[in-house]
């Protein structure tokens, strides 16, 4: 295996939108550093189990095959 490929992996803090702090391992900035979370992960559907809802893709699609579907990059129709 080669040596000194991997990144520094240390102890740094995470603050939760509600003020708490919790240690952890990571190796996203320096020994000691303090992450703070934009979102909050007791009421985030990513951490609660929320149902996500999908936008209205197949609408999109359809309007942009609607719209460029006939155009062909070889030239030919």
């Amino acid at each position: 295996m080669k040596s000194n490929i991997h990144p520094d992996y240390h102890m740094i803090k995470i603050q939760m939108t509600d003020g708490t702090t919790f240690e952890t391992r990571s190796t996203w900035g320096k020994e000691g550093d303090l992450m703070q979370l934009e979102i909050d992960p007791l009421a985030h559907p990513a951490w609660t189990g929320g149902k996500g809802q999908m936008l209205d893709a197949g609408g999109q699609v359809a309007r942009f095959n609607k719209r460029f579907g006939g155009i062909s990059l070889s030239g030919k129709k």
